[in-house]
């Protein structure tokens, strides 16, 4: 029984997980889904490239790679913020490599260093993106943003990898005549593109839909010189009066419209004035509704976590045990004798 090349098993197990993206039929999942069909498209031709070995595979596929970093950036920066200015000038490159690649048998171009060097750029850029912290992705759900940075550093890092592997590949045809480039190809397509597609679906399920279509820019500005304690306070009104930590598809967009502060602005004063960041200053209300739900109500314990804003029970557990030492149901029988029911 002859062995299926292995760029053709990652490129199946990312189909599996196009269709389970798909499946879940969200609107903030489209750039992941779009992302993960390039790179079961990239691993397919990868695949070919090193079977057949068709010519215009072979000038396609260094097309499709150049594609996978700004489609990347473009998912990411989408859970950053929602602008879409501009978005054309990060396919330039794209054009850039079309063009080196169909007359690579007139001028036999640098294509690999200039491959190298994309991958590189939008690796680092990835890198700077994900050290602004949580309060970074300002369109991201607010219980997602640490794992949204977390996805965004995985990414940079990957990119950063498929790039010492173009390098890698390049020095093995010069100095090898390509005799372990296959190997390092399939090491390349093991570390990449399944670490690649399931950070940006990570991404992509951690923006709600409905904020996809608005601008930052257009939330109403404030004076310049108001001070932090001023702004929390604002906040705090807000999110109490409103109950916005009830909505699990919170996010630091959605927060700053509500209580008409920039995004930027409202970061830096909880930072500044309470150590945290807003995801940790959000949680501490869920928190106290959890507490309050949990010693007057029967509530099961999962109603509660969803009552109080938390969307899994892992986090949920995580949060409370942090916060109280105990975990939700032993804080309910700690403070009530009464009857619980839980779930």
């Amino acid at each position: 029984m002859p062995a299926i090349p292995l760029p053709f098993v990652i490129a199946l197990l990312l189909a599996v997980l196009l269709m389970r993206l798909v499946l879940m039929r969200e609107t903030g999942l489209r750039p992941a889904i779009g992302f993960v069909t390039a790179c079961m498209i990239v691993a397919v031709a990868v695949g070919l490239r090193w079977t057949v070995d068709l010519p215009f595979v072979r000038f396609l596929q260094p097309v499709l790679a150049a594609m996978l970093p700004p489609i990347a950036w473009l998912c990411f920066t989408r859970s950053r913020s929602p602008l879409r200015a501009a978005r054309w000038r990060h396919f330039l490159p794209v054009a850039v490599v079309f063009a080196l690649s169909a007359g690579w048998r007139v001028w036999q171009s640098p294509l690999d260093l200039v491959l190298a060097g994309l991958y590189i750029g939008y690796g680092i850029a990835l890198l700077r993106l994900a050290r602004s912290g949580p309060d970074g992705f300002a369109a991201t759900r607010l219980s997602d943003a640490p794992a949204a940075r977390m996805a965004t550093l995985a990414a940079g890092a990957m990119l950063i990898v498929s790039a010492v592997v173009d390098l890698s590949i390049a020095v093995d045809f010069g100095l090898f005549s390509g005799g372990h480039a296959a190997a390092i190809v399939t090491i390349g397509n093991i570390l990449l593109l399944p670490v690649l597609a399931y950070a940006v679906a990570v991404i992509g399920g951690s923006v709600p839909g409905e904020d996809a279509p608005e601008a930052a820019g257009a939330e109403p500005a404030r004076a310049a010189n108001e001070d932090d304690g001023r702004i929390v306070a604002s906040v705090d009104r807000v999110v109490r009066e409103r109950m916005l930590f009830r909505d699990p598809d919170l996010t630091l967009i959605r927060l700053a419209r509500r209580a008409g502060i920039p995004a930027r602005q409202i970061s830096s004063a909880v930072n500044r004035q309470q150590g945290c960041n807003v995801s940790q200053f959000i949680n501490v209300y869920r928190l106290e509704e959890a507490r309050r739900l949990l010693a007057e109500t029967d509530m099961p314990v999962t109603s509660v976590m969803f009552e109080a804003g938390f969307q899994t029970k892992s986090n949920f557990n995580r949060e409370f045990l942090k916060a109280t030492g105990l975990t939700p149901s032993d804080y309910r029988r700690s403070v009530t004798a009464g009857p619980s029911r839980e779930n």
